[in-house]
């Protein structure tokens, strides 16, 4: 098999950790939780929280997962009564959460990265026909991943909830220890982000990746020869 070959398989490969990291860097700006908390059937918090409020408070928690803060960024945080937004087990669910989020974004960047060097590479080295081809077919394994994670979370919208709490707590088991990410529903982080938050986020970085994967699946062959 030919380098040039290979190395349109490794775009292949990378075209969809490049999707689904965009997807992920889209979710992480206010935009998403803005429109989430506007939308007519979000949860109400039976304790509370106003959307107002969550629109207030939201932003820090999304902040603190991008920027260079320590946890006391959020620890410092109080409500108008002084008591502490966040209790411990919150706060140290927030700096797992942190460095998961850290370092998914880490391997979008190296992804990114990279395929600009073989895009290069492809220029100079007259391979860029099958550098297409590679993003062609990248696209479409995106399709088909994405179409699994839009059934993943529509399924437990309509359907059935404990579809998606099985996925949500499988999840949770890979990039977390014990049970540390579970909270009382009167815990500030359920509050701002319950489980129809999650939900949605699911569908909406997979409307995002199949958009990108369709795109390209099917955008790209008027330029292929």
């Amino acid at each position: 098999m030919k380098p040039s070959t290979l190395a349109a398989y490794l775009v292949s490969l990378l075209t969809p950790l490049a999707l689904i990291g965009l997807a992920l860097r889209i979710l992480l700006t206010p935009l998403f939780y803005t429109l989430e908390y506007n939308l007519p059937y979000f949860p109400t918090d039976e304790y509370g929280f106003t959307t107002a409020n969550r629109l207030h408070w939201a932003p820090y928690a999304v902040d603190y997962l991008v920027n260079t803060a320590d946890i006391s960024y959020l620890g410092s945080l109080k409500f108008e009564d002084g008591s502490a937004l966040y209790n411990e087990r919150e706060l140290s669910h927030m700096q797992d959460v942190k460095n998961v989020v850290r370092g998914a974004l880490r391997v979008w960047y190296w992804t990114i990265g990279i395929l600009i060097i073989l895009l290069l590479s492809s220029y100079r080295q007259n391979w860029h026909t099958e550098y297409l081809q590679g993003l062609q077919r990248g696209g479409a394994w995106m399709v088909g991943l994405a179409l699994v994670l839009a059934f993943i979370g529509g399924a437990g919208v309509l359907f059935n909830p404990d579809i998606f709490w099985e996925f949500f707590a499988g999840f949770h088991a890979l990039f977390f220890t014990g049970d540390s990410w579970l909270f009382y529903y009167s815990d500030t982080l359920i509050r701002l982000f319950p489980m129809r938050f999650w939900q949605d986020a699911v569908i909406a970085l997979a409307v995002i990746a199949l958009s990108g994967g369709f795109g390209l699946a099917f955008g790209l062959r008027k330029y292929i020869p």
